[in-house]
């Protein structure tokens, strides 16, 4: 079985609930992707870390991965591992919903790791309207850093590309709504 394969079933064991929920972007659904229970699994998050650094290993000069803490900080910490197993080593970063109420005060987590100017790519669990890609987006760019573009593990196909595409940046998803449920 491939990885992607592998990583499709824990994703439907582990991760896919029908059931009727609110999402973040405040729109009812019938259906509910927790991409975390997957994530933080320890053959998931190997292979999520593994299909997302596939996603950018050949996207000219990525020098770092990160996006809006928590469903972010599982993907970003696995896509840095693997990163350097496989010789081509990508720092990971976190972005606080509130920065830091004490000490630097810090919006983002692992600046040690990356210059100002850095090219760094938004890792996302699941992407819906897209609203959490781009205030990631907003704020590593108000750290200074160049985003690039997002990876989801699991697209929703609701606007989501279309609204990250829209503010010009590309968007990589390693499922689809459809082929999750095909």
């Amino acid at each position: 079985m491939s990885e992607k394969a592998r990583l499709k079933k824990i994703i439907i064991e582990l991760s896919y609930e029908k059931r009727n929920v609110t999402l973040a972007s405040g729109r009812q659904s019938d259906f509910y992707f927790d991409g975390k229970q997957t994530t933080l699994h320890p053959e998931g998050g190997y292979l999520t870390g593994k299909l997302f650094f596939d996603a950018i290993k050949d996207v000219e000069g990525v020098e770092g991965v990160g996006g809006l803490t928590l469903g972010a900080d599982p993907i970003a910490t696995s896509t840095s591992v693997v990163s350097f197993l496989e010789g081509k080593p990508v720092p990971a970063f976190i972005i606080r919903k509130e920065p830091k109420g004490h000490g630097t005060g810090a919006w983002l987590e692992g600046r040690k790791n990356l210059k100002p100017g850095s090219k760094v790519v938004i890792v996302e669990d699941v992407v819906t309207s897209g609203g959490s890609s781009l205030k990631a987006i907003k704020r590593a760019e108000e750290e200074g850093l160049k985003v690039l573009g997002v990876v989801t593990l699991v697209d929703r196909e609701e606007g989501g590309r279309e609204n990250i595409e829209a503010e010009g940046y590309w968007l990589k998803s390693i499922f689809t709504k459809a082929e999750i449920l095909a």
